[in-house]
Parts: C-alpha cells; structure tokens; sequence
C-alpha cells in the first residue's frame, strides 16, 4: 500500500508516528529508502534526510553490510545525553535546573542500585573510587567522577531513571569540568573523595535511605564548592 505523505517532513512524521504507534520495535529494521519511498510517494532524498535526522537523534541506527540497514535504537540514553546537553548550552535550561532536577533523579538511582546492587557492583564501584582517589588530574577525576556516578545509574532497574540520570550527568560534564579548573582543586578532591566513599559504603550496605541522602548532600554541596 502506498501512503502519500509528500516531502522531508511529512516522511519524517510518517516514520515518527510509525514508531511511537509501536508498528515498528525497537530493533527491528526500517525497509530500505527505495521501498520507504515507494510506500509514501515521497522522493528518496527526503526520506534519505528523514532518516538522518532520526539519527541524530539517537533514534534509529544505520549499518552496513548484508546484515545491516537502518534499526529502531534499542536504547535512548546517548540521544537524550544529546538533547539535553544542546538544551543547556543554548540556555533553554538554566544550570540550577538541572542540578535540582539531578538531585531527584541521583536519589532514585541511588535508591534503586541500592536494592539491587551485587558483589560484582561493589567492586566495580570501588574501583573507581580508587582511581579517583589516586587521580590529581582534574580532567581525569572528572571523568572518572562521571563514570561513578553513571554506573550507580546502570546498577539501577529502572530504564528511564538510569537514562535519564545518565543524560543529565553527561549534559552537566563540562560545565563541572570548567568550574573544578577554577576551584581550589586540592581541598575540593579531598572532599569530593570522602564523599564519593561515603556514598559507596551506603551502596555496599544495600542502605536505600543513607545512599540517597548521601548523594543529595553530595550533588548539593559540589555545585555551592564549585559555582558559589
């Protein structure tokens, strides 16, 4: 059956709306620009655009190879790292905003890895805090500072918290980065170490309330240390 819905962004609805209305799974793969062509009456060249802009978005996924072609994503953390992150640099969100609004999501992830946290996650995030611990860089603690707080995230069981709460900590990376190059550095890492052990010993108790208030305590008082 051919759908004529006309140009780019006719094509780029068409498709939107055939993934939101779950005709096509994440993961399964769009028909070729030829065929998607055909089924709308639209030209190639606007669907070949709709397609990148979906993308862009981290919406679907393009390979090569017989096995290839364009796929629904399965997972929607980097396009929200993306749009959240062009959202603060274009002032749509004011810094505050989404450090309050990390507050609440941090808590919910501390809260959740904390009920289902393993042996394994214990380790893993000790790791970390080791490295930081023996890091005096400031662009190495900060990546490193990044990756803690986005694997307490991934420990958590609910999807759209840990993509959530990954997309704003790598939305506010840089901005972080840029204020812990103006601080004073030493006393700053020191605190921020104690901190980060604190709230790794609530997780490695598997104590939902303690994490939570140690990682609210945590994010609040890193952004007075850093932005004043």
């Amino acid at each position: 059956m051919t759908v004529s819905v006309g140009g780019f962004e006719s094509a780029l609805d068409y498709l939107t709306g055939e993934i939101l209305e779950g005709n096509v799974a994440p993961g399964e793969r769009l028909p070729n620009e030829r065929e998607l062509a055909s089924q709308l009456g639209a030209s190639r060249s606007a669907v070949r655009e709709a397609i990148k802009v979906l993308q862009a978005q981290g919406v679907v996924t393009s390979q090569t190879g017989p096995r290839g072609g364009t796929r629904v994503a399965t997972g929607q953390g980097v396009a929200l790292a993306r749009v959240l992150r062009l959202h603060v640099a274009l002032g749509a969100i004011s810094f505050d905003e989404v450090t309050s609004t990390r507050v609440v999501l941090e808590r919910a992830a501390a809260e959740a890895a904390a009920h289902s946290i393993d042996d394994d996650g214990v380790r893993l995030l000790q790791e970390i805090v080791a490295e930081m611990q023996s890091t005096e860089g400031v662009e190495e603690f900060n990546e490193l500072d990044t990756r803690f707080h986005v694997t307490i995230a991934l420990l958590g069981a609910n999807r759209l918290v840990r993509d959530l709460t990954i997309a704003i900590r790598e939305a506010v990376e840089a901005r972080i980065l840029e204020g812990e190059r103006e601080s004073d550095w030493e006393p700053l890492r020191t605190r921020l170490n104690e901190e980060h052990a604190g709230i790794l010993e609530a997780l490695r108790m598997r104590d939902g309330r303690l994490a939570t208030e140690r990682c609210e305590a945590h994010i609040r008082g890193a952004h007075r240390a850093i932005f004043g």
